[in-house]
């Protein structure tokens, strides 16, 4: 992965409005030397009150191992950052200019990039010496072509208030779509590969040979697939009508779209395991919601086939596409004539590691590729700190 010269140590932070994960992981062999989460921050009760002591809690645990974080080893800090809009769509070294830059892109994430700022802000006061590096959940669907990216609404309004397709899973679609590649002995630039990111929030790509070509997320994660809680693609007048007719305020339809729809709007869960429980036994609400879901999924395997014209590969990646069977294999069910063949017993079979389920004859393979953020962060972080590329 890395040649051993100097410090070989990434330091993966994923700040959320309330949590701190991180990961530690030696570049030289990709083996991870620590990781955990620290949540309830600033909440009532809590003994974290902020990001800062979140850090120092994280510091002590690592150095409690022996890794902490004034450990010379430590090579860099690599910083998931949700929204980069327009203005970073590659990995990016950070400094004053571009943390004021992830603050200014809050409006396209409110949920997010403030909690990403926050956490870079505290790591470069606790390490001000080290390179540290944002990578973007956009940044890998910035090869979009303008007629994936951009709506038919009134261009001067779009252009004035960043109305565009950005996309998200950014990382986990560069990933998975590069480990599909080496699953089938080739180079990214050889193949064409449609991912399926399936967890409680789902995407899906079409990666055509290494850049990508489409994706299902829009100007937020709401646009696209079902999800666990989220609507996915909607008739945007379906909001028009519930604040004239049902009189909810924009921001009781924004909570209705993004926290009680889905999966978790249609049958009351979204867990795709205890759907699967209630479906066995005759819940016909589940069965809907499974039936909604796949649908989807298949409409958009469709449609990505079409965009890419030749597929080389479908992966099924996160939570739901790594571990259900059964969503896999109704999502390819019917989809004989376009190539794609599964192979019953392989689709069952559980295994923590990047396979192929497709049929001997299938001419599109199909592939379980666990996705790994961390190590998409990581490895950005740590080729762009040692002034290399980060692609």
């Amino acid at each position: 992965m890395s040649d051993a010269a100097g410090p070989n140590r990434v330091l993966v932070l994923n700040s959320g409005s309330s949590s701190l994960k991180y990961q530690l992981l030696d570049m030289s062999d990709g083996s991870r030397l620590a990781s955990g989460l620290v949540e309830r921050i600033g909440e009532a009760g809590s003994e974290v009150a902020d990001h800062a002591q979140a850090l120092e809690r994280v510091s002590r645990e690592l150095s409690g191992q022996g890794l902490g974080l004034d450990s010379p080893e430590l090579a860099a800090i690599g910083h998931r950052v949700v929204h980069g809009g327009t203005l970073y769509t590659e990995p990016t070294l950070i400094d004053d200019a571009v943390l004021a830059g992830v603050r200014e892109l809050v409006p396209l994430a409110p949920l997010h990039n403030p909690a990403n700022a926050m956490g870079i802000e505290v790591a470069r006061r606790m390490r001000p010496d080290l390179p540290q590096v944002a990578v973007f959940d956009t940044a890998f669907h910035s090869t979009l072509p303008e007629a994936a990216w951009r709506y038919a609404i009134d261009r001067e309004t779009a252009d004035r208030h960043a109305v565009r397709r950005y996309g998200f899973h950014g990382t986990s679609h560069a990933y998975v779509s590069r480990e599909t590649a080496r699953l089938l002995g080739k180079e990214p630039e050889e193949v064409n590969v449609i991912v399926l990111h399936l967890g409680n929030g789902a995407s899906a790509s079409a990666v055509e040979r290494g850049r990508c070509a489409e994706t299902s997320m829009g100007l937020t994660p709401l646009e696209g697939l079902v999800m666990g809680t989220r609507s996915g693609d909607l008739d945007p007048a379906v909001v028009f009508h519930l604040h004239r007719q049902a009189k909810l305020s924009v921001d009781e339809v924004d909570a209705l779209l993004n926290r009680r729809s889905g999966l978790v709007g249609l049958c009351g869960d979204n867990d795709m395991r205890e759907i699967g429980r209630r479906m066995a036994e005759g819940d016909t609400a589940a069965r809907t919601a499974f039936d909604v879901y796949v649908h989807r999924l298949k409409k958009y395997l469709g449609a990505y086939t079409a965009v890419l014209g030749t597929v080389d590969a479908v992966a099924f990646t996160a939570g739901v596409g790594e571990n259900s069977a059964a969503v896999r294999a109704a999502a390819i069910s019917g989809l004989e004539p376009l190539g794609m063949i599964l192979d019953p017993v392989r689709n069952t079979v559980r295994s923590g590691a990047a396979r192929l389920i497709s049929a001997d004859g299938s001419r599109t393979a199909i592939a379980v590729v666990p996705t790994d953020e961390e190590m998409e962060i990581a490895r950005q972080t740590y080729a762009l700190a040692r002034g290399g590329s980060a692609s």
